[in-house]
């Protein structure tokens, strides 16, 4: 199987994702901006594909980012049969651990469809 190619450095990403979780405390009052968002999206997009390379899974983060992973069988055409897809602030908090998925599940804050659409072993990063 072939490596998940990065395009957002590790260490960007992971700066990304800091500015967001201390942008986000509740003693913050400074609003996060909204490439360090893209950015945080998107590195931690690319952090779940490379630790569970496949593509029978679709993960949706709109507007910043898409991937698959989970290994299964493999989606070419059409709607993928496994789907998962949140807005950034609910991606980030599971991504970080201030959220379970079981959580956002429930409380209808992620849309996951198809019986691979589970993502509570891989979150948090």
């Amino acid at each position: 199987m072939a490596v998940a190619r990065r395009r957002i450095d590790v260490e960007e990403g992971k700066a990304a994702l800091k500015a967001w979780l201390e942008g986000t405390a509740p003693a913050s009052d400074v609003p996060v901006p909204r490439a360090v968002v893209a950015t945080a999206v998107r590195y931690s997009l690319e952090e779940v594909t490379a630790r569970a390379p496949g593509n029978s899974v679709e993960v949706r983060v709109p507007p910043f980012g898409v991937t698959q992973c989970v290994e299964g069988p493999r989606h070419t055409r059409g709607t993928p049969p496994n789907v998962i897809e949140c807005d950034a602030a609910t991606w980030l908090a599971m991504v970080t651990g201030r959220l379970r998925w079981a959580d956002a599940v429930s409380a209808g804050q992620v849309s996951a469809s198809g019986l691979r659409a589970d993502l509570a072993a891989l979150l948090p990063l």
